[in-house]
């Protein structure tokens, strides 16, 4: 098959059109809103094809592809040889900015925020901004854009939306006052550590008794996640309390607010923004019985500008820790003292560039009912550090940890 490049879909093949194709874009709560969606398009076509950046999936089957163009063809080729007729595709704003959302005609756009972040590769937020409604602008007549209400630039978004779309909003109140009008809105959150509930108002689009919605994910920021999906589902014809009940069935992606033990509370995230650190905190501080403990750094040679503000974001805890991300081939003491900055005057912050010692020092000092969460990298399984890749899993490194302090606590009881 040949290859398909960015910006020219004449290399698609002809049953690309046989396909329903949704894609969703924004700065964080792709992946996890990717995952939500194709649980719900399950219930009218199986096997759903999903490509997100833990990889490419048949429903919930990893397949063994690498990253490329020619795997999502592939892998839209083995849904389609398997009777599914429903792909979606979490789109990066690179991706976006190379053309990819006319490369891979969409029918369905969702849009999740847009916060600071990576404007090493834009430049600019407005070129980040624009990159991201490229996903908009190519959606055809009678196609559907799903829009976070309670983010301004939704609005900026639905202007060069093409006439002829439907638009779908959304809001959760955590992100800001939800506006008139808007067709899914969050009356209440709640969460513990099992997951997260939202009791929806009445609204046209959903009725006068929508059901509630459950995810196993943990946070104000799942639930966003899952009336995006929800918004998505309903436009491609599943109707709402299918796709209710799939989404409360779906795993959490990997990485994302898992929660790897329980005494302590070890949480692994991938939260790699100011904004979505500083949700992750807020929510962790909310389900913290006792101290909060949180372990991040940031990459190196991407995003400078972010670093302060990325303390700012872990200020809410009792005790940081600041260590290395992927520093790349930058002095990961620069980027933590980058970090230190935004922390300000906070009284309990220590720097420990060993990002293995970092964690474990963090659970291995952690009382029982204390939080730990580990930032950053989530479901990544490699460090980039100079130019070489090493295999480093932030589970992996933690779950270590808490065996080493079960048995040393074991031993001296």
């Amino acid at each position: 098959m040949p290859a398909t490049r960015l910006g020219d879909n004449s290399g698609l093949p002809a049953w690309y059109s046989d396909f329903t194709v949704i894609g969703v874009t924004g700065t964080n709560g792709k992946t996890s809103t990717t995952a939500f969606v194709a649980a719900a398009l399950g219930e009218v076509s199986r096997p759903v094809a999903r490509t997100s950046t833990i990889g490419c999936y048949l429903d919930d089957a990893l397949l063994d592809l690498p990253k490329t163009p020619e795997s999502v063809i592939e892998t839209l080729r083995r849904c389609h040889v398997a009777g599914g007729r429903m792909v979606v595709f979490e789109v990066t704003s690179e991706v976006l900015a190379r053309g990819f959302a006319r490369a891979f005609p969409m029918h369905i756009g969702v849009f999740t925020n847009l916060t600071h972040d990576h404007l090493d590769a834009h430049g600019s937020p407005e070129h980040y901004l624009a990159s991201k409604a490229q996903l908009f602008m190519a959606l055809p007549a009678g196609g559907t854009a799903v829009l976070n209400a309670c983010d301004p630039a939704s609005a900026l978004i639905e202007e060069v939306t093409p006439k002829g779309v439907r638009v779908i909003r959304y809001g959760v109140p955590s992100r800001g006052a939800v506006p008139p009008g808007t067709d899914l809105v969050a009356r209440t959150v709640s969460f513990d550590f099992d997951g997260t509930e939202v009791i929806l108002d009445s609204t046209p689009l959903v009725g006068s008794s929508p059901p509630h919605i459950r995810v196993r994910a943990i946070g104000d920021v799942y639930a966003e996640n899952a009336l995006a999906a929800v918004g998505a589902a309903l436009s491609a014809g599943v109707p709402i309390e299918k796709a209710a009940a799939a989404i409360a069935r779906a795993e959490a992606p990997p990485g994302r607010f898992e929660v790897v033990s329980r005494r302590p509370y070890v949480i692994v995230d991938y939260a790699h923004s100011p904004d979505a650190l500083a949700r992750t905190v807020a929510s962790a501080r909310q389900l913290a019985r006792a101290r909060l403990v949180v372990v991040f750094g940031a990459g190196g040679h991407r995003d400078r500008e972010k670093r302060p503000k990325m303390g700012e974001a872990a200020h809410p805890a009792d005790h940081v820790l600041i260590t290395s991300d992927n520093p790349r081939d930058e002095d990961p003491g620069a980027i933590a003292a980058a970090i230190r900055l935004g922390l300000g005057a906070h009284p309990n912050v220590d720097t420990e560039l060993d990002r293995r010692a970092a964690i474990r020092r963090a659970i291995i000092g952690a009382a029982t009912e204390d939080v730990v969460l580990i930032a950053g990298r989530g479901h990544e399984t490699e460090q980039i550090v100079g130019d070489q890749a090493f295999a480093f899993s932030d589970k992996d490194v933690a779950l270590a940890a808490v065996r080493e302090r079960s048995s040393a606590s074991g031993s001296s009881a």
